[in-house]
């Protein structure tokens, strides 16, 4: 990865792993299953198409596609937090998934894949993760067939209003304090609330997405803003 950060975080998301599904559950009360939702009916998938999914974690976003794709699709997914995949293959086996889901430990910036492999390419709560934005869109665009579709799913702060400051009180002050409690690890949780600070506005994030590529770039606020979908296709 291009930042000396990365292999910190890496080592943080290893260490979480094991509460990573629970505390996304209740610490979005439960909101994070629909934008998966939201964010698998968003790709428009055709039958036996293929899916790279970026930053997999335990296999939720893989799984979420495979529930709602026509017959044949199949889904890559890759990460490079080793525990992580450890935690998805077994979800992954009951889930009857075996077939259809593939798992790889990948660098976003190394994918081991030939360009124009894939039909659609998904990253659901990493990109905030990268600092070089703006070339990691670039490598997902060559992931992609022409005509292919990314779609990203990301965190967001509300822009204003009462709804900001509940959220912000929350994200700032309980959030730390309620993930350090499950999880037992004393940063992580604290480093959620302002890596999401520091996440581009979406008309921003969207003009890096036409920067790096891909064209009829639109997005969708979702939970009055705290979460964002944004969508775009490779040229044909």
């Amino acid at each position: 990865m291009k930042s000396s950060e990365l292999p910190f975080v890496r080592d943080m998301f290893d260490r979480i792993a094991p509460h990573y599904d629970f505390l996304n559950r209740t610490l979005s009360l439960r909101r994070d299953v629909f934008w998966r939702r939201a964010l698998a009916e968003a790709l428009n998938l055709l039958p036996g198409a293929m899916v790279l999914d970026v930053a997999c974690g335990t296999g939720d976003v893989a799984l979420t596609i495979l529930r709602q794709a026509a017959p044949g699709v199949r889904v890559v997914g890759v990460d490079f937090a080793p525990q992580m995949l450890r935690l998805a293959k077994p979800k992954v086996r009951t889930g009857r998934a075996d077939h259809s889901i593939f798992l790889a430990a990948a660098d976003a910036f190394a994918l081991p894949f030939e360009p124009g492999r894939f039909d659609a390419v998904t990253i659901a709560f990493g990109i905030r993760n990268i600092q070089d934005k703006i070339s990691v869109l670039k490598r997902f665009r060559d992931q992609l067939k022409p005509g292919g579709r990314m779609a990203v799913l990301e965190l967001a702060t509300p822009e204003q209003g009462a709804l900001r400051w509940i959220y912000l009180h929350y994200f700032n002050r309980l959030l730390p304090l309620l993930g350090r409690f499950f999880s037992g690890h004393s940063f992580a949780y604290t480093y959620l609330p302002a890596s999401v600070a520091q996440f581009p506005p979406a008309a921003e994030f969207a003009a890096l997405m036409q920067a790096a590529g891909f064209e009829k770039v639109r997005y969708r606020p979702m939970t009055m803003g705290i979460a964002v979908l944004f969508i775009g296709e490779k040229p044909r």
